[in-house]
Formats: C-alpha cells, sequence, structure tokens
C-alpha cells in the first residue's frame, strides 16, 4: 500500500503514529513490542516527534525493545552511526531502558562475528521465528533498501537473519537484517521523500521485478503489512 502525502512533514506525523499505534497494539497482545528502526536522514523527524512528551507518553518504554535494520560498521560514537544518531535524536530522550536496546555494533569482533550474535540477540527477544512487531526502513535513490545494495550477493542470502559484508563501492563494512527476516515482520513501514527518488520508486512499485538493481523489490511479507510513505516530489511518477 502506497500513501502519498503533501510534504515531509506530514509523513513525519503519520509515520509516528503508526510507531505508536503498532507499540501500543503488540504491548495488548504479547507484552512486549520489538522493532527495529532505519537510519539515515529520513526518520530524524519521526525520532524527535516520538521523544516529545505528548508521543512518549502514549508508549510503556520498559516493554519497547529496539534493534536497527542495519548499520555501517564503525563506533558508536562515529558520526556515521545510525545507533548515535538514533539515541541523539529519540532513544536518550524516552525512558527506555538501556538493556532494551541493541546497537548493530560491538567492539572487539569482527562484523561477520558480530552478525552471528545479533541473530541470536534477535531470537532471545523477538523469538525463535524472528518476527518483529514493525520494521521501519528507508529506500536510497538507487532502489536499496536497509543494506542490501544492487548487485551485492546479500541479494541473494537465504538461510541468515543477519549479514555482514565489505562494500567496496563505499569502502567500509555494512550490517544487516536480510530479506527473508524483514519479511517475517508484521509491519513494514517504508519512509521515502524528495524527488530523486522518483525513478527508484516507479521502478520498485511498477517496474519489471530486477531486485538485483532495485532490492527494495525484495520486500514482501509473508504474512505481515507493507506500508510505502512518500511525499507528492517521490511519488511523481508512481
Amino acid at each position: 500500500m502506497v500513501t502519498i502525502f503533501n510534504d515531509k512533514a506530514e509523513i513525519t506525523t503519520q509515520a509516528a503514529d503508526v510507531f505508536i499505534a503498532a507499540a501500543q497494539n503488540a504491548i495488548q497482545q504479547h507484552g512486549k513490542f520489538v522493532v527495529a528502526l532505519t537510519g539515515g536522514s529520513s526518520p530524524v523527524g519521526i525520532y524527535k516527534l516520538l521523544a516529545t512528551p505528548e508521543y512518549q507518553a502514549k508508549i510503556d518504554w520498559n516493554k519497547v525493545f529496539v534493534f536497527w535494520g542495519d548499520e555501517r560498521w564503525v563506533a558508536l560514537d562515529d558520526d556515521l552511526s545510525n545507533a548515535k544518531m538514533s539515541e541523539e535524536t529519540f532513544l536518550n530522550h524516552v525512558p527506555i531502558p538501556k538493556g532494551n536496546i541493541f546497537p548493530m555494533y560491538k567492539a572487539g569482533v569482527t562484523p561477520e562475528e558480530y552478525a552471528v550474535e545479533y541473530e541470536q540477540l534477535i531470537k532471545n527477544i523477538a523469538g525463535e521465528n524472528g518476527q518483529f512487531d514493525l520494521i521501519l526502513l528507508g529506500m536510497g535513490d538507487d532502489g536499496h533498501t536497509a543494506s542490501l545494495f544492487p548487485g551485492e550477493a546479500v541479494l541473494k542470502e537465504e538461510d541468515k537473519w543477519v549479514a555482514a559484508y565489505y562494500l567496496a563501492p563505499q569502502s567500509m563494512f555494512r550490517i544487516t537484517l536480510t530479506a527473508p527476516l524483514i519479511n517475517k515482520a508484521k509491519q513494514i513501514l517504508v519512509i521515502t521523500f524528495g524527488e530523486n527518488k522518483a525513478h527508484a520508486l516507479h521502478e520498485v512499485l511498477h517496474g519489471d521485478y530486477n531486485p538485483e538493481k532495485y532490492p527494495t523489490q525484495l520486500i514482501k511479507p509473508v504474512d505481515g503489512k507493507l506500508q510505502f510513505f512518500t511525499d507528492k516530489a517521490a511519488a511523481s511518477a508512481v
């Protein structure tokens, strides 16, 4: 389902409301809310809104468990860290126990080693089926989502829930949830806006199926709900 909003501000409000509703529903149903956050610039406004007193009062944060969809393999205090951005805009401002937050980075181990450990952390919290209540995703102007980049071997992953690999064009390691795990989620919200996303969004939604080129096409929930929140600029070719 694609919802087109007038601008980024409307997306921000509606996405924050989706987050709140998903949290309340999950906590009511099974006593906890397991969510994967996204990085980049797209969610900053959403995170800041969720941190306001009005919004944070709507959730029992003791029952919220936070993971990430992907991460650059950099220290947690690095400006490139998705975790750092999320903490500065959101998590440091809500009463969530630190033990409920699982950054996608750990010093002293390799990315590949931590990918295995991170998968176990997910199982410990989300259960053996690995079902998230909500996964937030963005989409790049090349059609990538999480760290599922065009042409990379990770796109063909069928078994691992979490994968780490060296992304040569960026000269860095990335760690990411894989498509099979993402697609287990009860709810997936893809947030994308801006004219530079228009071509990729058109191809993802209406182009030939070619996930090697447009990896967001891999996102097809098994029995969950997939939503795209976009603005008029990004949806201009839809």
